[in-house]
């Protein structure tokens, strides 16, 4: 579902400030795969992501979405095939819109443009009986503002509303890391809930090794701009922490730098 091949991506090249962000990047994603991203400060992960979502263009390599080659597509286009989920709540919706308008938005997104109206009561009914599978009491709200909700709320929102696009991919960057532990741990049951439930591949970088060795049926570790190591199924599920630790030195011959991904 998900092909990156020989990936590699410089910034400011050639300069004092050069920095290699991604270094021959190859990884595969199969059909209704969950892959956890974890690593240390500049590891390379959100340019990975970037580079995915067409935020970035590598240097060189292929980025291929189900066959198709969209390594040149621009990130809108690729949106049709691409959903996701930011570590910043605010970004993911319309703070100015309503809870409604939101979500009538992104079920319309890949759908053909109609002189219609944008919520009809048939979908407002479809709308009220998403919201209550979250169970945070937002089908009561339709017609409050985006911007009134708490941040968690806001990125339950978002995670609804990347679904209704039927993604080939979904990438969730960090997309817990600005909540408060409640709401973190809110977020995450929801996420192994939705994609779970409609069988999403899945992408995501995480700060926190816990929610890494947790969620997903495969986890990598990248540190300056690499792949170091991989692992899925049963040896994964049996990791620890520490496991992690070991292998990030034994690897990189040096300790992880990363406090706040050991901590969670």
């Amino acid at each position: 579902m998900l092909k990156l091949q020989n990936v590699s991506m410089t910034f400011n090249e050639a300069t004092p400030d050069e920095k290699k962000a991604l270094r021959d990047v190859n990884l595969e994603l199969n059909q209704g795969d969950f892959v956890t991203v974890i690593g240390s400060n500049g590891a390379g992960k959100s340019t990975m992501m970037n580079v995915i979502s067409g935020a970035l263009f590598p240097d060189v390599g292929d980025v291929i979405v189900d066959g198709k080659q969209v390594v040149h597509l621009p990130e809108y286009k690729r949106s049709r095939l691409i959903g996701r989920v930011f570590q910043d709540p605010m970004a993911g919706t319309s703070p100015s819109m309503t809870i409604e308008e939101n979500l009538a938005m992104a079920y319309a997104r890949n759908k053909k443009r109609q002189f219609k109206l944008g919520v009809t009561k048939k979908r407002r009914d479809m709308f009220r009986e998403y919201l209550e599978s979250i169970h945070l009491g937002l089908e009561t709200r339709l017609n409050a503002k985006v911007g009134l909700l708490s941040g968690g709320e806001r990125q339950a929102l978002s995670l609804l509303m990347v679904t209704f696009t039927e993604p080939n991919i979904l990438l969730l960057d960090e997309h817990t890391a600005a909540l408060d532990p409640s709401r973190a741990e809110l977020i995450t049951n929801l996420t192994e809930e939705v994609v779970g439930k409609f069988g999403l591949t899945t992408l995501m970088v995480t700060h926190n090794m816990q929610q890494a060795l947790d969620l997903g049926n495969r986890l990598i570790m990248m540190d300056n701009g690499q792949i170091i190591f991989e692992v899925a199924g049963a040896e994964k599920q049996a990791l620890t922490i520490e496991d992690l630790l070991h292998k990030f030195k034994e690897k990189q011959g040096t300790h992880f730098g990363n406090d706040r991904a050991v901590l969670g």
